[in-house]
């Protein structure tokens, strides 16, 4: 009989990931001696990022058995901002058009990063780490 504590143990990346990506896990225990998950994602792509943290685990996942559906009422997790590295030669303007749709979004940089802008005047210097926002639809 498999360990229901053991393949906890063994997927313990993909459950910790499951709550971030709002999915509803409805179903774990053990049977057929395989770890059994059953729940609900967000979307498509939420899970797909559930399946490749399985496959990073184990791609055979031969003791795993993972039955998720798609509910779009359930709602998406915010998308999460990612940390730039100021280059020479950057800008608010220019970063702002590299990643938020145009350098007249770079308020949305200023309003992401209040620990170091101020206004469009603040200076930014090679090296620093700017958040860059999701960028708005």
């Amino acid at each position: 009989m498999a360990d229901f504590e053991a393949l906890k143990q063994k997927y313990q990346s993909v459950l910790d990931l499951i709550p971030k990506k709002h999915v509803r896990l409805a179903h774990l225990h053990v049977q057929d001696n395989k770890l059994f998950m059953q729940g609900a994602a967000p979307n498509q792509d939420i899970k797909n990022d559930i399946w490749n943290a399985i496959k990073a685990v184990d791609p055979t996942y031969s003791d795993l058995a993972c039955d998720l559906t798609i509910d779009s009422s359930i709602p998406a997790p915010a998308p999460e901002a990612t940390i730039y590295t100021v280059q020479a030669g950057d800008s608010l303007w220019r970063i702002s058009e590299k990643f938020l749709g145009g350098g007249a979004n770079f308020n949305q940089l200023i309003a992401a990063n209040p620990d170091k802008l101020k206004d469009q005047n603040s200076v930014i210097h090679p090296g620093d780490k700017l958040k860059i926002p999701a960028k708005s639809a």
